[in-house]
């Protein structure tokens, strides 16, 4: 096949925080509960998140960091016997300013082929899980943070650098609240975790009644509603083996659990969106899944459809179309192409490099290695056009 030579929308990009992310906006008298900064007596420092070391990111400061596709053969069956830590460690690199200024990024960017892309939290995504308790502090946290990502990001700096506020559900009128204030500076998608909202009434799903206000406004709006993958306080249910960022990426000194969170969060969450009918009852509702994977979309379908046959008059239409209809996935680029693309079909299939985390593609057109089989229309849909569409901008490629 011949390959696909226009510019890529890459729906999976990173930043990496300031150091004052979780400082500049948040009420002084709120920053011992949220995000704070500590040095250790070995001289490192350290984020306290609610008075407690937080561990959850491996060097916070993100000076020295590692190179972006450290671990591509790790993923890749680690043909040369590595160990996890080794390949970060021995790949670590002075932290480069595109990383940091959205400027450098855009230069950066243009080098790489990059017309436009999503941007993500790299550390803001962890946070939530360990303030839940706080619904204040964890409300005050992220709109703090969602201030200092439109002073240094913009939500859609130069129509190319679409950086997503995170909304927390914690409490729904304040999710309301944040969503307008995002939609009136231009956000185009914002960010939340796969996950059980706790709010100041307990646990609820994201599809539960008591957030009806903002899946309305959002579909209203018709802004993207993007979960990615992070701290979604699933642990190992038992199992040892610590559930930390490096475990969930396969990193621990043995093999746990730990590396199936992702996809048993991002299962639950979607399952929970369609069981509660989210589509079927505000049909402008678009959803993105980001860097969780796509293996999981088997067991989704297969519950989808075999609780459609248990319960005759719950769904209105067929769950499994309506799914298809209002959701669009990013699977890993390790994820088989062509199942994802026979589950969802190729206008639901949206590329993200994941750069420039380890974990990710050392540059966004590696892409290619892995759909280059794919006819050119297909890859121009998949690294281009869904997402360029779902963003709601006209970009020729």
């Amino acid at each position: 096949m011949s390959r696909y030579e226009g510019p890529l929308f890459d729906a999976d990009n990173h930043y990496y925080e300031a150091h004052d992310a979780f400082l500049r906006h948040v009420p002084k008298q709120l920053q011992h509960r949220c995000v704070q900064w500590v040095q250790l007596e070995n001289g490192h420092k350290r984020q306290v998140v609610r008075g407690k070391i937080d561990y959850q990111v491996p060097n916070p400061t993100f000076n020295p960091i590692s190179k972006p596709g450290t671990l591509r053969t790790y993923y890749k069956g680690n043909p040369e016997g590595k160990t996890f830590m080794d390949l970060m460690r021995s790949n670590l690199e002075p932290l480069p300013s595109a990383y940091q200024d959205r400027d450098a990024r855009l230069v950066q960017m243009d080098e790489q082929g990059v017309q436009a892309a999503w941007f993500f939290p790299t550390a803001g995504i962890h946070y939530e899980e360990p303030l839940k308790h706080d619904i204040e502090a964890v409300t005050a946290a992220h709109r703090g943070f969602n201030r200092w990502l439109e002073e240094d990001w913009g939500f859609a700096y130069r129509n190319r650098i679409f950086a997503a506020p995170y909304i927390t559900l914690a409490d729904p009128a304040a999710a309301v609240t944040e969503l307008d204030w995002a939609i009136g500076r231009g956000a185009r998608l914002v960010v939340m975790r796969p996950a059980p909202v706790t709010t100041a009434d307990g646990q609820r799903s994201p599809g539960a009644p008591d957030f009806d206000g903002f899946w309305a406004r959002a579909a209203e709006a018709g802004i993207v509603v993007v979960a990615h993958a992070g701290n979604s306080g699933y642990g190992t249910n038992g199992y040892p083996a610590g559930s930390g960022s490096v475990e969930a990426l396969g990193g621990g000194t043995r093999p746990s659990v730990a590396i199936y969170k992702l996809e048993r969060a991002i299962l639950d969450w979607l399952t929970a969106l369609c069981f509660d009918r989210v589509f079927e009852r505000f049909p402008g509702v678009r959803v993105a899944s980001v860097e969780n994977g796509a293996a999981y979309l088997h067991d989704l379908f297969r519950m989808l459809r075999s609780t459609r046959d248990r319960y005759p008059n719950w769904f209105k239409d067929d769950p499994v179309e309506t799914f298809k209809q209002h959701v669009w996935i990013n699977p890993f680029w390790e994820d088989r192409m062509d199942d994802v693309i026979e589950f969802m079909g190729v206008d639901r299939v949206i590329f993200g490099s994941d750069f420039p985390h380890m974990e990710g593609l050392e540059y966004p057109a590696q892409v290619f290695d892995e759909i280059g089989h794919l006819s050119e229309a297909d890859q121009r849909r998949i690294v281009h056009d869904n997402a360029a569409e779902l963003t709601g901008v006209t970009i020729d490629a």
